[in-house]
């Protein structure tokens, strides 16, 4: 739900931060025994962290909601004071994480949330309503009357590790929303309600698309039949309009030696993200994190000459990273993906070009899975901290050129973010912009000056010395896991035709008309239709309201007329019911709906 134009974003956080304030004071007031921990606004609401005596009910949740209600009501003041490192600690005598940030901050050290900040030198900044203090930098409403009670909602408990930390207490998080009006706040309700049943992990289980098991390992996906079928029909197409923008398709090894990631920097930078190794014939390998180490090998494996420039190597890599059990959701935050990912070698006068292409491509095949809207982010280093960048001036200045010139001659519109390119060179990412409203980071286009300098990659120029290649990361989908979920969610499983794992389903209305409903369905797979006959005992109706739940684009139910007649009777799973056709009619209208990409 888009914020009221009068309403900016900063308000919103400000909104919600004094919210959550609000929120602890009502948790404490009924747990006076209980320990606070962060509490920062949300997109789209806000949480807190509480050590609780025993785990929270939904009872419990509304009765914290009436208490909030009536310190609402009080109209309080939130103050703000700046306090001593001392005074901080007499402040929070009786709260262990609030101390603990306190010596964070006093040596130096930022927590992740940020949540609490230094006023003045020496000094802690705290905000102040009601009985309720908290270490916190805010900005805050004036008042606790300025929240509208009408327009709040507790949503959820979660548990959640103190500093993320799994050695460290698990900690209750209290997730709200709150909003200016109460028509928005039931309007961002409504969207949780929808997205609660296009969860992807939930339809995964009705489609019987995917799994996940601990037997196997957390974060490790099993493609079952269906989702094995949209993910050929994704890789296929992604394959094919590869091949038409002049890529050309390689694979590589799932492990490698340790040299290989030393040299390319992942066991000093990226270590954490690896799995441990592995000891094969006294030396050590590691299952890969990335697929770039790889193609770098591939192209040095011979001298290379300008005239072979560019050179486009795309894999549909499988990489492994570890991630926290904690963080690990569906599809869309696993241990084991395959990426879709390519590397490009070019000479700096062919950069621009082929970051043209790259756009070109991405938002090609964007359009075609049915994302319309997007919104482009250019991240540069922060001109003020050169030093944190590896390059010289000339180089990044090339980089951020080409995205700037690229992005202006496709006209498209992006936000530019100073201080947030990745160390080795700036980049573009892409977000999408699904049917609920919400935002998906799927492609980045990433320049690299670091890859090519530790692996010594050069080409010989027309002038026969030897140059640096350019080096351009890049991921249109991002991994195909994760896009398959954000498919599911988007589509709320009913895929488009030319997606459908089960295009058709062929629904004879007794058993004599079996033999009648095989043969229509060997016709429509001779034209190219994937389809299922349902030819058990249950009555017509079942068979169609099954099929409707299991999403599938068309049902063809044939009887006495339809043999005699040689037709089909044909349903959507909208309900729509079309009425008879000829066989031949059928195939027609289902084969154009699948070449332009769309649904029934």
């Amino acid at each position: 739900m888009a914020e009221k134009e009068t309403y900016k974003q900063s308000d919103l956080d400000k909104l919600r931060h004094s919210t959550a304030h609000i929120m602890a004071e009502a948790v404490l007031e009924l747990f006076p025994e209980g320990k606070i921990a962060f509490g920062p606004p949300i997109e789209d609401g806000f949480y807190y962290d509480f050590d609780l005596p025993r785990s929270l009910t939904p009872d419990d949740l509304r009765e914290v909601e009436a208490r909030m209600r009536e310190i609402i009501a009080g109209q309080y003041p939130l103050q703000q004071r700046e306090v001593g490192i001392e005074e901080a600690k007499k402040a929070f005598a009786d709260q262990p994480y609030k101390l603990e940030q306190i010596e964070r901050l006093a040596a130096g050290r930022v927590d992740e949330h940020g949540e609490a900040a230094e006023g003045p030198a020496g000094t802690l900044s705290l905000y102040t309503h009601h009985n309720f203090t908290d270490l916190c930098r805010g900005p805050h409403l004036d008042h606790t009357g300025q929240v509208s009670p009408e327009a709040l909602k507790l949503l959820s408990v979660a548990g959640a590790y103190w500093l993320g930390d799994e050695s460290r207490p698990m900690l209750q998080r209290i997730y709200g929303t709150v909003w200016p009006s109460k028509e928005e706040l039931e309007a961002h309700l409504h969207k949780l309600e929808e997205m609660e049943k296009r969860d992807h992990r939930k339809l995964g289980r009705e489609l019987d698309l995917f799994s996940v098991h601990q037997d196997l390992g957390a974060g490790l996906i099993l493609w079952h039949p269906k989702g094995g079928m949209i993910r050929t029909i994704v890789e296929d197409f992604w394959r094919q309009e590869h091949y038409k923008a002049g890529y050309e398709l390689v694979y590589s090894p799932h492990i490698g030696r340790a040299n290989l990631w030393q040299t390319s920097g992942h066991l000093d930078f990226y270590r954490e993200s690896m799995y441990s190794p592995m000891d094969i014939e006294g030396q050590e390998f590691f299952i890969k994190p990335m697929n770039c180490p790889f193609h770098i090998m591939m192209y040095r494996s011979r001298t290379r000459s300008y005239r072979e420039l560019p050179l486009r190597w795309a894999e549909l890599g499988t990489v492994y990273r570890y991630e926290r059990s904690g963080v690990l959701h569906g599809l869309l935050r696993v241990r084991g993906f395959t990426q879709d990912d390519a590397h490009i070698f070019c000479r700096p006068d062919q950069i621009e070009d082929e970051v043209l292409g790259c756009l070109d491509l991405t938002l090609h095949l964007l359009r075609s899975f049915g994302f319309h809207e997007y919104k482009v982010v250019l991240s540069v280093r922060d001109p003020e901290h050169k030093e944190k960048y590896i390059g010289d001036d000339a180089m990044w200045e090339v980089a951020e050129g080409s995205l700037i010139e690229a992005l202006g001659r496709r006209s498209l519109p992006y936000t530019r973010m100073e201080g947030e390119a990745v160390f080795y060179g700036p980049k573009i990412d892409i977000h999408i912009k699904d049917t609920l409203g919400r935002y998906w980071q799927l492609t980045t286009i990433q320049f690299d000056f670091n890859l090519p300098e530790r692996f010594d990659m050069t080409f010989v120029g027309q002038d026969g010395r030897e140059h640096r290649p350019y080096m351009v990361h890049r991921a249109l989908l991002g991994s195909m896991e994760r896009f398959f979920g954000i498919l599911i969610e988007h589509y709320g499983g009913a895929f488009p035709v030319w997606l459908a794992p089960v295009q058709v389903k062929v629904i004879p209305i007794a058993d004599r008309h079996n033999e009648y409903a095989h043969q229509v369905a060997g016709r429509l797979r001779e034209a190219g239709l994937r389809v299922e006959v349902d030819d058990s005992s249950e009555r017509m109706q079942a068979k169609i309201r099954d099929a409707q739940l299991q999403k599938i684009p068309y049902m063809l139910v044939m009887g006495d007329r339809e043999a005699e007649k040689g037709t089909v009777a044909v349903r959507l799973r909208t309900e729509e019911d079309l009425g008879p056709r000829p066989v031949e009619e059928f195939i027609s209208m289902a084969r154009e709906a699948i070449a332009e990409k769309r649904d029934i």
